[in-house]
């Protein structure tokens, strides 16, 4: 019997490549390998926690379902444990787009053509966008969804090793500021009040470099929301 998951870690699965190795980092209860692994979307799975409770939740899912021939579960910090030649399709969903752009810092090999990366930040996707711009890499697709009332969005990459060039409202809206989805908008209307917070915490500071960027950033978003 098929696990059923919910709409976020279906859309995750969405841009896995078919037939595809794939690396799951913070997989929690293994929901989304399982996934991968029942409706043959994924060849073989590395499944890794930080954490050794979730791994044998993890693992007992896995057994239950009768899925472990095709999903291997690792104690791992990161991509500690994960060795270049491993996987194809890079996941990391529910973290905070700091952490995750230092879980790839720490593992610079990953700056390669062969591998997609399939991104879900929490939070701070400005941070994530950042490193893979400065890191050359191309997103080829943003994609915002809603799951049970919350709402989601994910960053899919891949290296080029061409250094591109984007405004500030990139960084901090993506590609999401231009699609007219209502997930989309509610997502960047969020980080839209999100960026006015920290505008309004600079504020005595009106003529400082922070002020003013955030400034741009506000006036630029509200313009093509408005649009919308």
């Amino acid at each position: 019997m098929k696990k059923q998951i919910g709409n976020r870690l279906i859309t995750a699965a969405s841009f896995v490549r078919p037939g595809s190795r794939v690396a799951d980092i913070g997989t929690d209860h293994a929901y989304l390998p399982i996934y991968l692994a029942e409706n043959k979307i994924a060849c073989r799975i590395i499944a890794t926690d930080i954490k050794k409770g979730p791994l044998l939740n993890a693992q007992i899912n896995i057994e239950r379902i009768g899925v472990e021939d095709k999903i291997e579960l690792r104690l791992s910090d990161g991509l500690n444990c994960i060795f270049p030649d491993e996987f194809d399709d890079l996941i990391i969903c529910g973290m905070g787009g700091i952490l995750i752009a230092e879980i790839l810092t720490k593992a610079p090999w990953i700056k390669n053509e062969k591998y997609r990366l399939i991104i879900q930040p929490q939070s701070h996707s400005e941070e994530v966008r950042k490193y893979l711009v400065d890191n050359q890499f191309h997103i080829i697709e943003e994609k915002a969804c809603e799951d049970h009332g919350k709402y989601y969005h994910f960053i899919i990459a891949q290296y080029t090793g061409l250094r591109e060039e984007h405004p500030l409202l990139y960084y901090y809206f993506g590609n999401l500021i231009n699609d007219k989805s209502d997930e989309s908008r509610i997502i960047c209307e969020r980080h839209l009040k999100y960026i006015k917070t920290l505008c309004d915490a600079d504020k005595d500071y009106k003529s400082g470099v922070k002020y003013r960027e955030y400034k741009t950033i506000i006036d630029e978003a509200e313009r093509i929301l408005n649009d919308n």
